[in-house]
């Protein structure tokens, strides 16, 4: 691990079987013995601290956690952005006002997903995507020809703070500029501790949230993270990595780039279709798409008796029909809950499935509707804003 002193700046890279991997500039301030990190869009984060990951959760649901994500943003500047984009993207974004966010799919030419993200308007000619994991400002680059755009990294490392307190927390790190009246995917410029930053009022757990974007080496990192958990400590803030996240976005059925969703399967078939606007004209996998399924074949799947893994294969008598592409303990809910991706569109939903773990254990699961609760949205919305009670404890053990 590097040293504190050259983990603090943003250059710096680790080099892994010939690969660069960037540095979170936060690393003085979250690193632990206990720290093992993943590797996402080519940026080190922290995916266990040694911590008690059900607390963590219910710190997320009843009051907020703060998270060094990897999610990268990548710029997409000048006189011909708005074009370019309508033609990259499956969404119409020539009508997005400055400060409002979309989400957004890449297509293959095929129809396959190869990225979603969220498209922000920061200027007239001045977008910025966030994107998953994926290489996908190469993506941009080699179909950049015949438009005047530049595609440039702007170094913006990302926090998310998530959970109810989040806007009592964001509202004093702002000196009040930042309340109630932002509403979800809009975004803007503010000052957070003397530091001008983007902030938007987004994030990955389906929670009310918001995710600060650092400007490069003009911020000062450390600095911003001291400040903001100095301002949500009387909220109980605190931080966590990203195991809580990923509990808390699979019940609210947000896929993953790569895992949940990939090139092999359409935005239709991932239940994503209201996010691909046929009728704005051409983009890149459009014409594959014109006369493709539009039923998914993605959905969840509870079980009372064990956590749906990753790789489970998914059985309809002694036929194999499916796999299960994630899953994890649902504390609220008191079950493990995951995402079945089924071969073939069917009536999946409201089916009793078995499948078959990686060592062999057989279970029988639900085939449910995706998110697995909360479907109208009202948590990120904050429309509810009511603190859930915790359940006493799992039928199994999910720790």
């Amino acid at each position: 691990m590097a040293s504190l002193q050259e983990a603090s700046d943003l250059q710096n890279v680790v080099t892994i079987s010939a690969r660069r991997f960037e540095e979170s500039p936060f690393i003085a301030r979250t690193a632990n013995p206990a720290m093992i990190r993943g590797v996402y869009a080519d940026r080190f984060f922290p995916i266990y601290l040694g911590e008690d990951v059900i607390e963590k959760y219910w710190a997320l649901r009843q009051r907020a956690l703060i998270f060094d994500v990897p999610e990268k943003p990548v710029e997409i500047a000048g006189p011909d952005a708005v074009p370019f984009l309508e033609r990259v993207l499956s969404r119409r974004v020539s009508t997005m006002r400055e400060g409002r966010g979309y989400y957004a799919i890449a297509c293959t030419p095929q129809g396959g997903v190869f990225m979603d993200g969220v498209v922000f308007r920061l200027g007239q000619d001045r977008f910025w995507y966030v994107q998953a994991d994926g290489p996908f400002e190469t993506w941009l680059i080699a179909h950049s020809g015949g438009f005047d755009v530049s595609i440039s990294d702007p170094k913006s490392r990302v926090l998310q703070i998530q959970g109810p307190a989040s806007i009592d927390i964001m509202k004093a790190a702002s000196g009040g500029a930042i309340d109630d009246t932002m509403g979800y995917f809009r975004s803007g410029f503010f000052d957070l501790g003397g530091q001008t930053l983007y902030v938007s009022r987004t994030g990955f757990t389906n929670e009310l949230g918001f995710e600060i974007y650092t400007d490069g080496q003009r911020t000062d990192h450390l600095a911003l993270w001291d400040h903001l958990m100095s301002c949500g400590a009387p909220h109980g803030l605190e931080f966590s990595s990203a195991r809580a996240m990923t509990i808390r976005r699979i019940e609210g059925g947000i896929l993953g780039n790569l895992s949940d969703i990939d090139t092999s399967m359409t935005p239709f078939e991932a239940g994503l279709g209201p996010f691909v606007d046929m009728e704005k004209g051409d983009f890149i996998g459009r014409s594959a798409l014109v006369d493709r399924d539009r039923r998914p074949v993605l959905f969840g799947i509870t079980c009372q008796t064990a956590v749906p893994a990753a790789g489970s294969v998914i059985l309809d008598a002694d036929r194999t029909v499916g796999r299960i592409t994630a899953g994890v303990p649902s504390p609220t809910l008191g079950c493990g809950v995951g995402y079945a991706r089924f071969f073939a569109p069917d009536d999946w939903i409201g089916r009793t499935m078995r499948f078959s773990l990686p060592n062999g254990e057989t279970h029988e699961g639900q085939i449910v509707d995706l998110p697995f609760f909360d479907k109208e949205k009202h948590i990120v919305r904050g429309i509810d804003r009511q603190i859930p009670a915790r359940r006493a404890s799992m039928p199994f053990d999910a720790r």
